[in-house]
């Protein structure tokens, strides 16, 4: 694949890299929280153009054609880096947060948890929406 950097992806590899993107255009002062939450949320919604009229689709997307497979994944980047960019720009460490959030949910939801019981609570919500 043509313009792929074969190295090791970290969160902090990527917040640099995006730092460097904005200061090199002068895009710093458009990079507020809100702004940046916007522009991620429109990002969302695009990512989810993508699945809308599909229905359920199998894990790995075996029927997909592989332009609409790099599509997807060229939409789950813009999601994931406008959301490395708003947290750097908010002074949130997104890995540790996210780190943080796993032991709680680990706490919230414990191993010896009956799946039922999770189906059961999704059910309730998926039929009133």
């Amino acid at each position: 694949m043509e313009g792929v950097i074969k190295e090791s992806v970290s969160i902090d590899l990527l917040k640099s890299k995006m730092d460097d993107f904005a200061k090199e255009r002068d895009w710093e002062k458009f990079h507020s929280p809100r702004n940046l939450l916007l522009a991620l949320v429109g990002e969302v919604g695009e990512l989810s153009e993508i699945f809308q009229w599909k229905g359920e689709v199998p894990k790995g997307l075996p029927d997909w054609k592989e332009e609409e497979k790099q599509h997807l994944g060229e939409e789950l980047s813009d999601v994931l880096l406008y959301l490395i960019r708003l947290s750097d720009i908010c002074g949130v460490d997104l890995g540790q947060a996210a780190l943080r959030k796993l032991h709680l949910n680990a706490l919230k939801y414990p191993v010896n948890g009956s799946s039922n019981e999770y189906e059961n609570v999704n059910n309730t919500y998926s039929t009133t929406d």
